[in-house]
This record gives structure tokens, C-alpha cells and sequence, in this order.
């Protein structure tokens, strides 16, 4: 795998046209999800995906874990209460005993008793830029992770496997970052006003217009925070007889802003076509509950790549789907947009589909591009609407000027030689660092070209063991459990950057042979589950 020396990019580079997709045979260790004969022409490349099923001892011993520590839980309560359990350690602090609790009793036992064993595991503070390598502030807890002391030292160049800098744009080179300066010189740090007030900057223009031009669409804006694009417009787009077909797997913003708008809400299976298309029959057969008075709108709300689970929306088939039934698409591009596509244009480009098929496209600054905030793009009527009855519009203040000048700079860049080096890069990473993981034999989960990589860890007590030891070995992971997963599928996610060196990929992939060595981690049986087996169920006709 050729590694790239990546020059200095300060947004001034001109768009290289000529490109090349990267694409490698079929490495032998992916189990493909073939499209049927039926929707094989909505796919101009081939769709591979891998959700493989756990051995049955995994699943009962991983519900036997939860079981045993549930019932210790109540137990120990129980004797705590009475006086005789002389450890403290799943027990509120004394300042907090005075306070009405914060959660309900089930959340609150869940918190003492599971969480607060593994919370040494999240919100680390890192003191450096979250490039490849990365600097951590020491801490140690005197009171069973309740609360934390710093000791002063610096765990210096952890390599960071859970930041979401795809393209390596997160970086503090002098040279890259002159445009920037220049921009905290000229504006200042903040905005200080609305976008419908003062806070309407002529960078604030230009970065529209670009993103417009990038994404292939009529007309854009842009917004100073990413789950707010979600959560703050999908009210402004659908509300009372509408109806809303979101994904089970969808992020928290667009299920908080699918719920803020008053729509009715519909859940599909993830990725189930099948499931999508019923529910989109009953909707235009039946029309709302007991008035049966037929929709006002039928929204699809999806994601580009699932931050979860590695997978890739089949887009192909949801444009098809939402025409047949005169429906609009809403489609998130926050973890796809400058991460997948043969020249970083997400998923819609991934796949071939023309933009002008996706009613409503979302993205976000704060991954690829190394900044924050986020943009809608689509028709210029929509985006008129939107700057009139967002409340992110006309109530938040406006994207600080420096960071919607990084935004410019990588997104110039994106579009240039040196940003097509670099989204070549992150896929020969993303496809090196999954296929070595089959090998070795974890089971991960997603689309071979999602920079996503889920690896499943199951059992409760072997999440916080992964991360610590992972850490020792100067590696920082995000382990991830219930109830942001299924409560039998904890995983560990890491996130591949074009920024990752062969010979950095090369020491992860050695701890973690390691690491499945000493925890038992190895899985892997290389069959497909049930749940593939669903998707690859090809009986419906789609017509585009």
C-alpha cells in the first residue's frame, strides 16, 4: 500500500478533473450483498457489505454478563442499604445526595452499577491537534471513576483511531492554515449576530456558493452546527399530516428533529428495501389514520454512511423507491461527504446518482473538512424557504469567520490534485485496514469502502478491558455499548484517516491480534446473518 506525502494545502489549489475511482478486486474475506436481477441496473459498481453473525455462545454468555451484573447490582443495593455492603464504589457521592435525582430509577441504577465501571473509557481530555497521533492529559480516580484528578503528565503521540478526520484535515501547519489567519486577523472570533441580523458575512456567501458548486446543487446554506442542521430544519420542512419514513438506525439529530416537527413517524428496518416499499404502499393506500385524507408529504429521512455500523445507505434503490411513490429523500451526509466517492462527494457521487434526485442534502463540516457546522443544498426554492423559517436562521448565531474560511480552504482543496491524493488514500486505507481485521478474525460490520469500522466486541466486562489495554499500548479507541448499540453488540468503532500511516495501521493491527489473543475476541466464522440475507432479498421491481 503506497503511502502519500500530502504537500501543503492552503484552499488555493484548482480543481484536477482527470481521476481515477480506485477500485481493487474483491479481497475474498468481504461476504458481498448482491443486488438482484431485478434492481442490478440501479448499481453501476457492486455493493459488498458485511454483517456476520456471532457464535450462539457468544450471545448467551454476552446476556449472561449483563445478567450477572444486574443481579450483583440489586444485591448490592439491597445489602447497602441495610448496612451491610461495606463498599461504596456504585453509591452518589454525599454532595449528591441532597439533590432530586436526575434519572429515573432504572437509569440511575444502570449508571452506578454498569456505567460508572467503564467510564474511564470516554471523554478523555486530549491536549494537541487530533491528527493521526495524538497528546492525552493524564487522570486517575480515587472514587471508582465518580470523579477525576490530572496528575500533570501528557501521554504523548497516542495513535488516534476515533476522530472523525478522514482526510487528515486536521492539522495546525503554519502554511496550510495561512487563509485562516488571515480570517481571525480581518473578522475576529465570533459573529455575535443572526443570520437574518448582522451575521450574514461575505465568507459566509462564498462558502455557500462552493458548496453549491461541490455538491452539484442549485443553491446551499450553511449553518454553525452540524446536528442542529438536522434538528432545526426537518421542523421547518414537515409537520402536522405529514409523514416521516426514517431509518432505525438514523442519528439522534434526525430523530430529535423528525420528533420536534410533529410528523407522524414511521421506522423502516435498516436498509430494508422491502420495508421501506410496504410502508410507502400503506401511506399512499391508506392516507393518514382514521381520516384516511392522503398525506400532505412523505419524507425518507436516511444517512450516507452509518456512524454505527459502518454500512452505506442503497441509495440506487431509495431514489427508485421515492419517485414510484411520490415521495422526498432527505439524505445526511455527515460521515460520507468528502469521505467515500472517487472524488469525495459522498455517496451521491459514490453511486452514480444525479443530485438533482435527492430533494434534501445535508452534510457536515465538522469530519472531512476539519471545521464545524453544517449545509443544506438542493433547489434554490428550498434553500429561500429555509433561510426564512430555519430556526437555526434566525435564532443561532452565524458560523464563526475563521472556521467557515478552513471549510473554504479544504473544500478547494477537496476539488484540487492534492485533495484527490487524499480521498485515494483514505480508500486504500479503509480496504487494508478492514481486510487485514478479516484475517485476523474479528467480525466487523459495514461496506468495505466505509472508513466506519465497527469491530464487535459483545461481552460487557471486555469493552473497558479493550480500551485500557489499548491505551497502554498507546492506541486510543472508541468502545461503544448499550444503549447507543444493541445491548449484545458492544464494539469498538474506529475511524480510518487519509492521514494514517501503513506503519501506523500496521501497529494497531498488531495490538489487536494481540488484543483478540488475550480477550478472545476472534469471532469471526466468515458467514453472513440473517439480516444480510434480508437485504439481499431481491423480489420487489423498481421503478425509476
Amino acid at each position: 500500500m503506497a503511502q502519500l506525502k500530502f504537500s501543503h494545502c492552503n484552499g488555493t489549489h484548482k480543481p484536477h478533473h482527470s481521476h481515477q475511482n480506485g477500485i481493487t478486486k474483491k479481497n475474498g474475506y468481504h461476504k458481498a450483498l448482491q443486488n438482484g436481477t431485478a434492481n442490478g441496473s440501479l448499481y453501476k459498481r457492486e455493493y459488498k457489505e458485511s454483517f456476520e453473525e456471532a457464535p450462539l455462545y457468544v450471545a448467551v454468555l454476552t446476556y449472561i454478563g449483563y445478567g450477572v451484573v444486574t443481579l450483583f447490582g440489586y444485591l448490592r443495593d439491597f445489602m447497602r442499604a441495610w448496612g451491610l455492603e461495606k463498599c461504596h464504589m456504585a453509591e452518589e457521592r454525599k454532595e449528591q445526595k441532597d439533590f432530586v435525582p436526575l434519572y429515573q430509577d432504572f437509569e440511575n441504577f444502570y449508571t452506578r452499577n454498569l456505567y460508572m465501571r467503564v467510564r474511564d473509557n470516554w471523554n478523555r481530555p486530549i491536549c494537541s491537534v487530533p491528527g493521526p497521533r495524538f497528546d492525552l492529559m493524564e487522570r486517575l480516580t480515587d472514587d471508582y471513576n465518580w470523579s477525576y484528578r490530572y496528575t500533570g503528565k501528557v501521554i504523548k503521540d497516542v495513535i488516534n483511531m476515533g476522530s472523525y478526520n478522514y482526510l487528515g484535515f486536521a492539522e495546525n501547519d503554519e502554511e496550510s492554515l495561512e487563509s485562516v489567519k488571515n480570517a481571525l486577523e480581518r473578522y475576529g472570533a465570533g459573529v455575535c449576530s443572526t443570520r437574518q441580523e448582522m451575521g450574514h458575512f461575505d465568507v459566509h456567501q462564498e462558502l455557500e456558493d462552493l458548496v453549491a458548486e461541490f455538491v452539484k446543487a442549485e443553491a446551499a446554506m450553511v449553518f454553525s452546527m452540524g446536528f442542529a442542521t438536522n434538528s432545526t430544519n426537518i421542523p421547518a420542512l414537515v409537520g402536522k399530516g405529514c409523514l416521516i419514513l426514517s431509518d432505525e438506525l438514523n442519528h439522534t439529530s434526525l430523530v430529535l428533529g423528525a420528533r420536534i416537527s410533529g410528523a407522524t413517524i414511521k421506522i423502516f428496518k435498516h436498509n430494508n428495501m422491502q420495508n421501506l416499499e410496504k410502508l410507502l404502499r400503506d401511506a399512499v393506500v391508506n392516507g393518514q389514520p382514521r381520516t384516511h385524507r392522503a398525506w400532505k408529504k412523505i419524507l425518507i429521512l436516511v444517512e450516507g454512511i452509518y456512524s454505527m455500523e459502518g454500512s452505506i445507505v442503497r441509495l440506487p434503490e431509495i431514489v427508485a423507491l421515492k419517485k414510484k411513490y411520490k415521495a422526498y429523500l432527505y439524505l445526511d451526509e455527515a460521515h460520507s461527504i468528502g469521505a467515500v466517492g472517487p472524488t469525495g462527494r459522498g455517496v451521491v457521487e459514490y453511486f452514480g446518482v444525479n443530485p438533482a434526485d435527492v430533494d434534501v442534502m445535508m452534510g457536515t463540516f465538522t469530519k472531512s473538512f476539519g471545521a464545524m457546522g453544517g449545509y443544506i443544498a438542493g433547489k434554490k426554492d428550498l434553500v429561500d424557504y429555509l433561510r426564512t423559517h430555519s430556526h437555526s436562521a434566525l435564532y443561532a448565531s452565524s458560523m464563526s469567520p475563521p472556521v467557515a474560511e478552513q471549510t473554504i480552504r479544504v473544500m478547494k482543496c477537496i476539488m484540487g490534485h492534492e485533495g484527490q491524493q487524499r480521498v485515494q488514500q483514505l480508500l486504500e486505507n479503509t480496504r487494508y485496514f478492514r481486510q487485514k481485521l478479516h484475517k485476523l478474525g474479528f467480525i466487523i460490520y459495514g461496506n468495505e469502502d466505509s472508513p466506519v469500522v465497527p469491530v464487535l466486541l459483545y461481552m460487557p466486562g471486555k469493552v473497558g478491558a479493550f480500551a485500557r489495554h489499548m491505551l497502554e499500548k498507546k492506541i486510543g479507541v472508541v468502545v461503544v455499548g448499550f444503549p447507543a448499540t444493541p445491548i449484545a453488540e458492544a464494539r469498538a468503532r474506529f475511524c480510518i484517516s487519509a492521514a494514517h500511516t501503513k506503519r501506523m495501521l500496521d501497529s494497531v493491527l498488531d495490538a489487536m491480534d494481540f488484543m483478540g489473543k488475550f480477550l478472545r475476541l476472534k469471532y469471526s466464522r466468515q458467514s453472513r446473518t440473517d439480516r444480510a440475507l434480508i437485504y439481499n432479498d431481491r423480489n420487489v421491481e423498481l421503478v425509476a
